[in-house]
C-alpha cells in the first residue's frame, strides 16, 4: 500500500494516539565474513526460536552424522541477507519460520536450491484464562479477528506482539489482520490493505508491548508487573509451551480466531552456494527430519505441528485447522503494509538515548557512534526497520562525568526529513571528554521521562538506549540507583533499559541494569550500528 493512498483512506483525525505495542538485524549489505564449512556441520542462519529444537537436532546428529551450528536473525532481516548475497559461502542454509517473505524478493528466491517444511503452528492469541468469562467469550474457540480488536478499542484487552518487521510472528499476525478485516479472498493487495486500515487501528489500540523478537516477548510477559497485559499474540507452539511453566493465574488459553490464521511451516532450505558435502549433509538430515520418529519427537519437544502424514500432534496441540489467510502478492504491498505499521497504525514511541561521550570514547569510538546513530534518521528505509518513526518523540542525553546536554525531538507526520536531518546534525556535533557516570545520567533519563510524560499526558512505547564503552566510575553508585528505583512508581519503573555494551565497557553492570529495569542488553563490539537497529523492535 503506497503511503499516500493510506493517508487518504485514513484521515488525520483517525490517527489516534495510538495506546499500544520475537531476533537479531543486518546492516547494511558488506562481503561475506570467510566461515570455512566443516565435515558434517551444517552452517544454518536460523530463527531464534528453533533453539527449543536442540533436543530433536541431538539425536539427528547421532542418526545422520550431521551437526548443526546456528547463527541467529530475524525471519525478514535473514530475507535480506541472503538477497544480498550475504549468506554466500558464509551459510549452507537458512531456516526461517517462513520463506513468505523471502519469496517475495525475486534475488533471495534465486539463492534457494531446496525446502523442505519441517514443523508447522499458527500464530495464535493467547488470553489470560480468567478473562474468558469477563469478555464473553465462552472457551475461546468461536473467536474472531474483529471480536479481539472490539475488546481492544473498548479497554478491556490488552497486549503484547512482536514488530512485524522484526520477527516473523509479528508479521505473520499483521497480514493475518489485514486479510481478515479486509476479506481478502486472493493475494494481499494494496486495495485490501487501505480497506483494513480502520479495523487494523482499532485493533492495534490495545498494544501495550513490542519486542524484538517472540522469544523476549514471551520472558516480559512472565515477569510480574511488567508492563502487565491481557494477551501475547504469538506462535500457537510458544503459548502452549509458555504453559507449561506459568503459574495459573497467568496461564494462557489459546485462540485461533475462527476467520483464519497465518501459519509457519520452517522450512530447512539448502542455499544454492552450499558446496556438494554440504548438499549431502543437508539432505540427511532433511530426511531424517521428516521420518515419524523424528516427527513425533519434535511435537512432544516443540509443540508445534508434525507435516508427515499419519503422526499425531502431541498432547494438547488441537487437531482441527484454521483457515490459512491470504499473504501479500508482492513485496511492495508487504513493505507497504510494514511501513503503515510503524508510521501510522502502531503506537508512537518515545526514547531516550543516553550516549557515552566520555574521554575514552575519543576517535574511532565516537566515529563509530556518530555513525550508528545518523543510521536512525536515514529516509532509504522502505520497511521502517532503522529509522526513527513518524510521531516518534527522541530525546539525546549526551553525558561523561555528568549529562552535558539533552535535546529532545518529535519526528513530524508526513515531513519527516528536516526534523531527521536535525537529530543528524546534533549528533555530528558530540565530541569526547571526561570521566563516566552511568547511574546519574541514567537517573536523568527517568526524571526527564517523568516530567514528558506528564507533560503529554499521552501513554507511548517509552524505552531508555544507554550507550556506553566503560565503567561507571563518577556520580552516582550502584547501590543508590538501585535503592532510587525502588523508590519510583510502578508506571516509571516499566520503562526498560536497552544498554548496548561497546569496547570496554563493564558487562556485569550493564547486565544488571538490564535485568533490575526489565530490559535486554545488546552487544555492540562486533556492529554498534546492527545493535541500534536491533533495538528498534523494542521501542
Amino acid at each position: 500500500m503506497s503511503r499516500a493512498m493510506f493517508r487518504r483512506i485514513v484521515p488525520a483525525a483517525l490517527t489516534l494516539a495510538l495506546a499500544l505495542t520475537a531476533a537479531a538485524c543486518t546492516s547494511e549489505p558488506s562481503p561475506p565474513t570467510p566461515n570455512p564449512s566443516k565435515d558434517g556441520v551444517l552452517r544454518v542462519l536460523a530463527g531464534s526460536e528453533l533453539q527449543d529444537m536442540a533436543p530433536v537436532l541431538a539425536e539427528a546428529k547421532k542418526a545422520t552424522g550431521v551437526g548443526v551450528e546456528f547463527t541467529w536473525t530475524g525471519s525478514l532481516d535473514g530475507a535480506d541477507t541472503v538477497a544480498a548475497g550475504q549468506a554466500d559461502g558464509k551459510y549452507d542454509a537458512v531456516w526461517f519460520p517462513s520463506n513468505r517473505y523471502l519469496r517475495l524478493d525475486g534475488a533471495a528466491k534465486g539463492k534457494l536450491l531446496s525446502e523442505t517444511p519441517v514443523m508447522t503452528t499458527p500464530v495464535a492469541v493467547g488470553v489470560r484464562s480468567g478473562m474468558l468469562s469477563e469478555l464473553g467469550w465462552g472457551d475461546g474457540s468461536q473467536v474472531t479477528w474483529g471480536q479481539l480488536g472490539d475488546a481492544a478499542v473498548a479497554g478491556k484487552l490488552s497486549y503484547g506482539m512482536a514488530d512485524p518487521s522484526r520477527s516473523n510472528s509479528g508479521f505473520s499476525a499483521l497480514v493475518a489482520l489485514a486479510s481478515a478485516f479486509s476479506g481478502a479472498g486472493a493475494a494481499l493487495s494494496d486495495a485490501d490493505v487501505t480497506k483494513a486500515a480502520p479495523s487494523l487501528q482499532r485493533f492495534f489500540t490495545g498494544q501495550r508491548l513490542t519486542s524484538g523478537s517472540s522469544g523476549w516477548l514471551a520472558e516480559a510477559y512472565q515477569k510480574a508487573g511488567q508492563n502487565k497485559v491481557g494477551a501475547l499474540v504469538n506462535y500457537e507452539s510458544v503459548l502452549l509451551s509458555m504453559n507449561r511453566t506459568l503459574p495459573e493465574a497467568d496461564r494462557l488459553t489459546v485462540i485461533r480466531p475462527v476467520d483464519g490464521v497465518v501459519s509457519a511451516d520452517y522450512p530447512l532450505s539448502l542455499l544454492a552456494s552450499a558446496g556438494q558435502p554440504a548438499q549431502d549433509a543437508f539432505q540427511r538430515l532433511a530426511k531424517y527430519l521428516t521420518t515419524a520418529e523424528a516427527q513425533q519427537k519434535i511435537s512432544t519437544t516443540t509443540l508445534r505441528r508434525p507435516v508427515t502424514p499419519n503422526v499425531t500432534p502431541a498432547p494438547g496441540v488441537p487437531t482441527d485447522l484454521r483457515r490459512e489467510l491470504p499473504f501479500p502478492g508482492s513485496r511492495a504491498v508487504a513493505d507497504g503494509l510494514l511501513s503503515a505499521y510503524q508510521n501510522d497504525l502502531r503506537r508512537p514511541s518515545r526514547t531516550v538515548y543516553v550516549l557515552d561521550t566520555s574521554g575514552s570514547m575519543k576517535g574511532p569510538r565516537l566515529e563509530a557512534l556518530k555513525a550508528a546513530m545518523a543510521r536512525l534518521t536515514g529516509l532509504q528505509d522502505p520497511r521502517g526497520v532503522r529509522r526513527f518513526r513518524e510521531r516518534e518523540e527522541v530525546t539525546l542525553i549526551e553525558f561523561a562525568s555528568k549529562v552535558k546536554s539533552e535535546r529532545t525531538y518529535t519526528v513530524p507526520k508526513n515531513t519527516p526529513a528536516a526534523e531527521l536531518a536535525r537529530i543528524e546534525n546534533d549528533v555530528r556535533a558530540m565530541q569526547a571528554n571526561e570521566g563516566t557516570a552511568v547511574y546519574s545520567s541514567l537517573r536523568e533519563a527517568y526524571e526527564l521521562l517523568t516530567r514528558q510524560q506528564a507533560a503529554a499526558g499521552d501513554d507511548r512505547f517509552t524505552s531508555i538506549v544507554l550507550m556506553t564503552d566503560g565503567e561507571s566510575n563518577e556520580g552516582m553508585k550502584e547501590a543508590e540507583f538501585r535503592s532510587w528505583f525502588g523508590g519510583l512508581t510502578e508506571r516509571q519503573r516499566a520503562v526498560p533499559v536497552f544498554p548496548i555494551q561497546f569496547g570496554e565497557a563493564a558487562k556485569t553492570q550493564l547486565q544488571g541494569i538490564a535485568e533490575l529495569t526489565g530490559g535486554k542488553l545488546f552487544d555492540g563490539t562486533g556492529s554498534l550500528d546492527g545493535a541500534f537497529e536491533e533495538i528498534r523492535g523494542y521501542q
